[in-house]
């Protein structure tokens, strides 16, 4: 319950942010929109009501013990890590490739603090009610493989998210298994297993009002976020 309603919380004051979705000093130059532009000025509120989520639960739906444990794992089987400074430039360069491979695909790239989320549409992963990837997310998954092979410093929790029709329990289902499916196919394409988290949040982050058909399509959507590995 608190953390839901930090969740509204922070969508509300999403709201009423100008700045946009990307939490750096210096926005790169894609993410500054013309004032005429609908179109991108939409997309800007979207990325701050996506950051505003993500740093209501502390980055990731499958919390800090999770993220910790999964550290652990990764540094006790020798992947190393990141400490200190080198992380954030380490994050720079990632979601500086990432903006420049999600140009064009849907996928609004969001970063807060030292955690990149990709945010991706029902529209660009899955049918409605399926959790078998569509055509269109393979290669947006490719380019996104090809992103987390060259920075492998890095863990990434994969959450499948629905709108609010149907059960809590079916949900639930639906949710994961969308994120497992987009799981499996980057471990074929060359990800390592132990850097995912899979975690199935149902409808309890919603990005969008679940009262029109709309907003429940932004609300059927994969996050991914990608988190360095600490060894500090």
């Amino acid at each position: 319950m608190l953390i839901a309603t930090a969740v509204s919380a922070a969508l509300l004051a999403g709201c009423a942010t100008t700045g946009g979705g990307y939490y750096g000093s210096n926005p790169p130059p894609q993410q500054q929109t013309d004032p005429n532009d609908r179109e991108g000025m939409n997309r800007t509120q979207r990325g701050a009501l996506i950051g505003a989520a993500i740093g209501a639960v502390a980055g990731l739906v499958s919390g800090d013990d999770a993220t910790e444990r999964r550290q652990h794992a990764l540094i006790g089987a020798g992947v190393g890590g990141l400490a200190g400074g080198a992380i954030g430039r380490y994050q720079d360069n990632q979601e500086r490739a990432l903006r420049e491979r999600m140009q064009g695909t849907g996928v609004d790239v969001v970063r807060d603090g030292d955690h990149i989320t990709l945010d991706m549409p029902e529209a660009i992963t899955f049918a409605f009610n399926s959790s078998t990837l569509n055509q269109r997310a393979y290669g947006v998954l490719d380019r996104v493989a090809d992103t987390l092979r060259e920075y492998d410093q890095t863990m990434i929790e994969i959450a499948g998210h629905t709108d609010s029709i149907g059960s809590d329990a079916y949900n639930d289902k639906l949710s994961r298994e969308r994120a497992q499916a987009v799981a499996n196919y980057l471990v074929s394409r060359g990800i390592s297993g132990q850097r995912l988290i899979i975690t199935g949040a149902g409808e309890r982050y919603p990005i969008a009002s679940n009262d029109t058909e709309a907003g429940r399509a932004e609300n059927r959507r994969v996050e991914m976020t990608i988190v360095p590995i600490r060894n500090d």
